[in-house]
């Protein structure tokens, strides 16, 4: 897997005095793999990172110890991962501090920053009609793909009529006749 070019400057957290340095990638949290292989009281080699899929882990430039280092990184789920596979009862502390501590923090740090942003949405109409949204600068956006989605779902539900009506009843039903 290619190293990232750019570097990361990570928060910082410790946890009975071991630290763990995380970063906020792509809308998750990840964890450097050996800071979190010795709170585990395990080594978290190559070995270990290859049992995750490949979008769980990765390797970036991140600034530690005052320079910067290619540091393997494990993404959220592949930490949950690691802790379930090499359980022991410790792990079910350390999952909830990970995830009612560490990622709280990293995802409140980063909805203040992220206000201006885009960010991606759903809109989601009755009959199981769903598209994909952006939404920028306080407005949503609909990608081109989903425009014919969008227009289907916009299109009212006719109900068959039961009688004929004369067109000043239909004038009238619609507000506009006398």
């Amino acid at each position: 897997m290619p190293i990232e070019t750019c570097a990361h400057a990570p928060t910082l957290f410790t946890r009975h005095n071991r630290p763990l340095h995380t970063l906020w990638l792509e809308s998750q949290a990840w964890f450097c793999a050996h800071e979190l292989g010795r709170m585990t009281g395990r080594f978290y080699d190559q070995h270990c990172i290859r049992k995750l899929d490949p979008d769980q882990h990765r390797p970036v430039q991140l600034l530690r110890y005052g320079r910067y280092q290619t540091t393997t990184m494990v993404s959220e789920s592949g930490a949950y991962t690691l802790l379930a596979h090499h359980h022991i009862p410790e792990n079910r502390h350390l999952r909830h501090w990970l995830t009612h501590e560490v990622v709280a923090v990293l995802r409140d740090g980063q909805e203040s920053a992220m206000a201006d942003l885009p960010h991606l949405g759903r809109m989601c109409w009755p009959g199981g009609h769903t598209a994909s949204l952006l939404y920028w600068q306080s407005e949503p956006w609909v990608r081109l793909r989903d425009v014919p989605v969008v227009m289907a779902a916009e299109q009212p539900v006719v109900a068959p009529v039961k009688r004929k009506l004369s067109w000043r009843a239909c004038l009238r039903m619609q507000g506009m006749g006398d």
